[in-house]
């Protein structure tokens, strides 16, 4: 299992409210080149987003279903890449102060991954979701620029 951890300077509403939008994911999941389909009642359990992923011409669609959905504090999803098996992937949400403290984890669950699966991948793994995590945060800590200006946009005193 590669775990990978990240401070984000936003609270888990705010965190949370960009894993509810299924269509952001290609925002800051690495890998994702487009969106194919979400579900209306995205990320309620049983729930699918469908993804195309890969790195130029090579692509592959995936499906990830919603297996365990706690709002605001945690969703793990499983992933399928056609031959290359399904993974599990557990992204937690902990409140660290006024911020949120993101633990994901990634298992692989079929295909060649159980037989990889060890230091060499776990470490591939944790570089890709390192990435991701910073991608996320980024986003999340600008959308809290924003909202937080927001109320003083147009006060006049």
């Amino acid at each position: 299992m590669a775990r990978t951890r990240r401070l984000i300077l936003s609270s888990p509403s705010e965190v949370w409210a960009l894993l509810s939008d299924g269509y952001r994911y290609r925002e800051w999941v690495t890998g994702t080149q487009q969106v194919l389909a979400v579900d209306p009642h995205w990320p309620e359990t049983g729930a699918r987003l469908r993804v195309r992923v890969g790195v130029g011409s090579l692509t592959l669609d995936d499906t990830c279903v919603v297996r365990i959905c706690e709002p605001g504090r945690r969703l793990q999803l499983e992933a399928k890449a056609g031959p290359f098996g399904a993974a599990r992937i557990v992204m937690n949400l902990i409140p660290w102060g006024e911020h949120t403290l993101f633990v994901l984890d990634w298992h692989p669950l079929r295909g060649p991954g159980t037989r990889m699966h060890g230091l060499p991948v776990d470490y591939l793994v944790a570089i890709r979701n390192g990435m991701m995590l910073t991608k996320l945060a980024r986003i999340a800590v600008r959308e809290h620029g924003r909202a937080a200006a927001a109320p003083h946009r147009g006060h006049r005193p």
